[in-house]
């Protein structure tokens, strides 16, 4: 019996078991089984990622300050939007399955170069190898950023649940940050230390238990610091989760009333946007969203008695924003303490203009950064 049917016939035992605290340990392991089949396939994914039906790579080279995939059914306008807003030629028709490969496209959006990626179309059990779709869904695991591309015309949220749960099967938790869960192994004995920091309401002692021991584990330390489902917890326990943040793109908006439009972009406000690819309508809107949500720095440089370039500036990650980050982004050897001496900063992350800083000052967005090495 292969992974795939083994997989058929837990969801369908977890299908027709009922819900109840008497069961609950029951359901809790055989939802670990069922982690553990999929993180199987995508292992076997990720070893055939790279090759194609023609032998040739269907990943591409990480290239710019961030990379931003393209997912969505056949279809939805991907390689329209693509060839729109940046200068690469992607096949575009009126029938599905235009785009058979991964087509990379370079947007230049506020002095940063961001790589986009044209995917083929998605299409149900996809996380189970349809239309190569085991191949488009592991690119995602890459990215900082998807792109989900839904057609207006048709059901959107039926859309949207069918890619989110295709994604969500290959370990990619889209718009979700990582549970708080400290899970310590031990070698030694002492059996499994359970303590929590806040009401639980989903799990208890027995039922992470039963979830550790599913996965071998005897000895260990668990800390939950927040309300974690038992979904969660697998997942801390996997440890191969990708977290991204995703922006939903509804498509086709002329084809729809003022009326719908506007439900349809009141429903969906924080990680949603309307727009016409055809009509080029709101496209500058989804650019705008999409650079707040992948929380890119740039920090212009400026040579000692000289005024700054504006034109190059270093693209730095919210989460390594540091005057040590930047050194290193110019040359490793700024970054060294035997040869820094201090850096001038001007922008919001300062008190005054300018501040003379340390390397592990935090820089803010469009700061101005003179190094001085000894």
């Amino acid at each position: 019996m292969g992974i795939q049917d083994r997989i058929a016939d837990i969801e369908a035992e977890m299908a027709r078991t009922q819900v109840n605290k008497a069961t609950m340990g029951h359901l809790c392991r055989l939802k670990s089984r069922l982690a553990k089949l999929r993180t199987q396939l995508q292992l076997e994914t990720e070893r055939a990622k790279g090759v194609g039906r023609d032998g040739q790579g269907f990943e591409v080279s990480k290239q710019g300050d961030a990379r931003v995939i393209l997912l969505g059914a056949p279809s939805a306008g991907k390689s329209t939007f693509v060839s729109l807003v940046t200068n690469t030629a992607s096949a575009v028709a009126a029938y599905e399955f235009t785009t058979l490969d991964c087509i990379p496209g370079v947007l230049p959006l506020h002095g940063a170069q961001i790589q986009l990626l044209d995917l083929p179309g998605i299409i149900e059990g996809a996380a189970q190898g349809r239309g190569r779709g085991r191949q488009v869904i592991a690119v995602a695991r890459s990215a900082d950023l998807v792109l989900m591309m839904l057609d207006a015309g048709k059901d959107v949220d039926a859309q949207r649940r069918f890619l989110e749960r295709e994604v969500e099967y290959a370990g990619i938790r889209l718009n979700r940050r990582r549970p708080q869960v400290s899970l310590t192994l031990k070698k030694s004995g002492g059996g499994i230390t359970f303590n929590a920091t806040c009401s639980l309401t989903h799990l208890d002692e027995k039922l992470v238990q039963a979830v550790l021991h599913e996965y071998k584990i005897f000895n260990a330390d668990v800390l939950l610091r927040e309300d974690v489902t038992v979904d969660e917890l697998i997942d801390v326990v996997e440890g191969n989760r990708i977290y991204v943040p995703c922006l939903r793109v509804y498509n086709k908006i002329d084809l729809l009333s003022i009326e719908e439009v506007d439900r349809l972009a009141r429903a969906d406000p924080h990680f949603g946007v309307v727009v016409s690819c055809e009509l080029r309508l709101n496209v500058d809107a989804v650019l705008e969203r999409l650079w707040r949500l992948l929380r890119l720095v740039r920090v212009f440089t400026k040579k000692r008695g000289q005024p700054p370039d504006f034109d190059d500036p270093l693209v730095l990650r919210s989460t390594a924003c540091r005057v040590e980050d930047a050194c290193r982004t110019i040359h490793k050897s700024l970054a060294d303490p035997t040869q820094f001496r201090y850096a001038l900063v001007w922008g919001r992350s300062t008190k005054h203009d300018p501040q003379r800083v340390g390397l592990p000052h935090r820089l803010a967005d469009e700061d101005v950064l003179c190094v001085v090495s000894k």
